[in-house]
């Protein structure tokens, strides 16, 4: 591979383990906090906390978090959209999971 081959990738690195707050949330995937406040209202994103200055948000939240960003902003889905896609791509890769323990592909 020669270096014109190569491509520079930035971006911030976030352990699986650690729980975010609503602030590093929003700083991982690039997002208001009205954005994120709106997908754990429609159900996008389930926090632990009972308020938004305690939500801790798991590295599972932060992928679906820049998921449901990608959704709101390139392709202009609404937030009830939002969920229901999320719902539908885990629904999708649940069944997939499924097929591939019987050997189906």
């Amino acid at each position: 591979m020669s270096n014109a081959e190569l491509e520079l990738v930035q971006g911030p690195i976030v352990e699986e383990e650690i729980p975010l707050t609503l602030a590093e949330l929003c700083q991982a995937c690039f997002a208001s906090e009205e954005y994120v406040m709106t997908w754990v209202f429609e159900g996008v994103l389930e926090p632990i906390g009972d308020a938004p200055r305690n939500w801790r948000f798991t590295g599972q939240s932060l992928r679906r978090a820049q998921l449901a960003l990608w959704l709101t902003r390139d392709l202009e889905v609404n937030s009830p959209g939002v969920a229901l896609a999320l719902d539908l791509i885990d629904e999708i890769t649940e069944l997939r999971a499924r097929l591939q323990r019987f050997g189906v592909r």
